[in-house]
């Protein structure tokens, strides 16, 4: 047993050299390597989780804008269909304006036509009944003789 622990404790300080290296190996390692690439990972993760949120940032401006956007579409549209409605009422109105001008020009027309013929038969009716009396004499000469009449 003794032996062994002696060959135990000869092992042992034959890799303290190795052990000591490992460490030195080890610490190089954390300084020279991974502290470096550690801090880069951690500048690139915050560039990058940055660009993300400055991304979603312009997204979001983006979206606002198109809402914005659209919403002054929705409101010209509306303003070009109200005015186009206005435009169309108004020619509705003149247009109606015009028919009843001249419908009451027709039917004023047809008035005075009316009393034009009225006052064309009341002046025939005159004449005829006028020269009734003188055509009626003349029927009478006609059919009677003149010798038995005698009044003339």
């Amino acid at each position: 047993m003794q032996e062994m622990i002696q060959q135990l404790g000869e092992l042992f300080l034959a890799s303290v050299p190795t052990l000591i290296l490992f460490i030195a190996l080890v610490l190089a390692y954390q300084i020279l390597v991974q502290g470096p690439l550690s801090k880069t990972l951690r500048e690139r993760r915050a560039r990058t989780d940055g660009a993300v949120e400055e991304a979603n940032k312009a997204i979001a401006a983006a979206a606002a804008r198109t809402e914005d956007y659209a919403s002054k579409l929705r409101q010209a549209r509306a303003e070009v269909f109200k005015a186009r409605e206005q435009r169309l009422q108004q020619w509705a109105q003149e247009r109606d304006a015009v028919l009843d001008k001249a419908r009451k020009a027709s039917i004023q027309k047809v008035l005075e036509a009316r009393l034009g013929l009225e006052a064309e038969a009341a002046a025939a009716r005159n004449v005829v009944l006028a020269g009734a009396d003188q055509l009626a004499e003349q029927v009478v000469r006609a059919v009677m003789p003149a010798t038995a009449g005698g009044s003339r």
